[in-house]
């Protein structure tokens, strides 16, 4: 299930990860050439993608809110 994203935090390896609306956490990281998302490495970027919606998988099996 897509849900938009609504805010960002650093896990503490300080990788990105998205809070989404759902209450789910994802992590989205810009790791070439594996993981290709260049917006997340700055603050700009990431504004960009406020409302942007991701995959959930957590939703799809209904696993509790992370916050």
């Amino acid at each position: 299930m897509k849900q938009p994203i609504t805010g960002y935090h650093k896990d503490e390896e300080n990788d990105w990860v998205a809070e989404l609306n759902c209450g789910h956490f994802q992590h989205v990281r810009h790791q070439p050439p594996f993981i290709n998302r260049p917006w997340v490495v700055s603050a700009e970027g990431r504004k960009m993608f406020l409302g942007h919606k991701l995959e959930c998988k957590k939703c799809d099996a209904n696993v509790p809110k992370d916050y």
